[in-house]
């Protein structure tokens, strides 16, 4: 019994000194927490120094939505009481997104039409490709007109190196003057005009081509800048949100209804968004450049922005698109262009094998008693090297006729398949858009709001909560992201079958 009960009372010492431990690391967790929140607002205010104060982005009406979602912020005596730093501290431990970020300077609102005229004035490529066209134009005249004539001029001496010697007393010596002509085979020059005209047809359609991909590319740039303008607004009313969760999360760890390390999720994800605002500002930049470029405006011209970035319905069907595949695209005519170039130029190897003439007439002048001459001359060059020269010219074109006629078909398959699959990207995403609009995000939104009503009444973890706003935050980049992809696929159908379609 003694035993017993000295064992019993050493266990009873024994969880006496586990409970005073217990209550002893309590109460050096709550001593260090003041600490730690000071720490951590002490690494914000450096990290805010070297960056600097954040200019305010344009947010979207969407924000008057999150306004009214958070609790007051509690009392000064509860802040105290819980250890917060107040006064500059707390000034200085405010969210990393009121950090500077080097955003492009705001620029005129400039309607996408306007940039394509501008383009079509001022981009070089363009205006090369046009110069180039004018320039093949002047081809045909200089190949289909006649050779220049030759003009002869003979002197012929009797008795003496000297000028005119002998020139009175011999029908021998004269001086002559004679014209020569050569006159390739009949349809040879006209052949060759032919061919002319069709290679300034398809530096037409490159001209066309070309400005077609420009406008294609200045119109992706619009679009993908308007989406970046648009999700920065998106970000910025999300971070101001999140600090309205981050706020409610210190409220309730200052009355001991949370913990620590809710408030650091809350700001882990802030410096999140910020990193991403920084990342827009860089590709805006890089954006910006590109419609500068295309534009041939100077590096240092003011910024453009863009219109608000709108739905445009696809009203054709595909196989109307692929109807004008073969008639209005501007690759695929200079690839039939091509080919019936390569075709004349069978023509022509033919006509080679047939000889070219010469017409000359000459008028030789003698001395007073003699009578003068007139000599004709008429010429023929004979194609008598044919297996060597004009046969395996022959093979040739007619090899790079068969090859332009598969490369027109492969172009043609090509294009069909770009369309089809343009088409499909447009039509697949006008369907996102409207999940989006009618389904994720308003459910996603709704989810949140209940999760923050939920995690203000102790009913939600903190988890569950920033899980829900990261989807709100997800769906509504990605259905800007979306809505550019539809534009942009639209572009891409209008360069590929010259049809309007915005």
């Amino acid at each position: 019994m003694t035993v017993d009960r000295r064992q019993k009372a050493e266990g009873g010492k024994h969880k006496a000194a586990s409970k005073r431990q217990r209550r002893e690391d309590r109460n050096a967790k709550v001593r260090m927490r003041p600490v730690a929140l000071l720490a951590s607002a002490l690494l914000l205010w450096v990290f805010g120094q070297k960056v600097g104060p954040a200019r305010p982005l344009e947010a979207r009406s969407d924000a008057q939505v999150t306004e009214g979602r958070a609790s007051p912020s509690p009392s000064a005596p509860a802040q105290q009481k819980a250890g917060a730093p107040t006064g500059d501290d707390q000034k200085h431990a405010e969210s990393p997104m009121q950090m500077e970020l080097a955003a492009p300077q705001p620029g005129t609102v400039i309607p996408l039409a306007k940039l394509v005229e501008e383009a079509e004035h001022n981009n070089p490529e363009i205006l090369a490709a046009r110069h180039a066209w004018m320039a093949s134009t002047q081809v045909r005249s200089q190949v289909s007109t006649l050779p220049d004539p030759q003009v002869v001029m003979q002197q012929l001496n009797v008795g003496s190196p000297r000028p005119f010697a002998g020139f009175t007393n011999s029908d021998f010596a004269y001086i002559g003057f004679g014209i020569s002509q050569d006159l390739p085979y009949p349809g040879k020059l006209r052949l060759r005009g032919e061919m002319a005209e069709r290679d300034a047809a398809s530096t037409r359609d490159h001209l066309e081509s070309v400005r077609r991909t420009v406008l294609q590319q200045l119109k992706a740039a619009y679009f993908r800048l308007a989406y970046l303008e648009q999700t920065l607004g998106v970000l910025e009313r999300d971070g101001k949100l999140l600090e309205q969760i981050e706020k409610i999360a210190e409220s309730r760890y200052r009355v001991g209804q949370g913990n620590q390390q809710d408030v650091l999720k809350a700001q882990l994800e802030r410096t999140r968004l910020l990193r991403e605002i920084a990342m827009h500002h860089q590709e805006m930049w890089s954006v910006q450049a590109q419609l500068k470029q295309l534009l041939n405006r100077p590096s240092d011209a003011v910024d453009i922005a863009t219109e608000p970035l709108t739905e445009t319905p696809l009203a054709y069907a595909s196989d109307e698109l692929l109807a004008r595949v073969r008639t209005s695209n501007p690759e695929i005519s200079a690839r039939y262009e091509t080919v019936g170039r390569q075709g004349l130029e069978v023509e022509l190897a033919h006509k080679d094998a047939y000889p070219d003439f010469n017409v000359q007439y000459m008028w030789q002048h003698t001395g007073e008693p003699f009578r003068d001459y007139h000599m004709l001359t008429f010429g023929i060059r004979l194609p008598v090297y044919r297996s060597r020269r004009q046969q395996p010219e022959l093979a040739q074109a007619t090899e790079e006729l068969s090859r332009s006629r598969r490369e027109y078909e492969a172009s043609v398959q090509q294009t069909y398949f770009e369309v089809r699959d343009q088409f499909l990207a447009a039509q697949t995403s006008a369907q996102l858009l409207k999940i989006y609009r009618e389904g994720l995000i308003p459910q996603a939104t709704a989810t949140f709001e209940s999760g923050l009503a939920a995690y203000q009444s102790s009913k939600q973890d903190f988890e569950s909560l920033l899980a829900s706003f990261l989807d709100v935050l997800k769906f509504d980049e990605e259905y800007w992201h979306t809505l550019a992809d539809h534009e942009t696929a639209l572009a891409r159908l209008e360069q590929l079958t010259g049809v309007p379609l915005r």
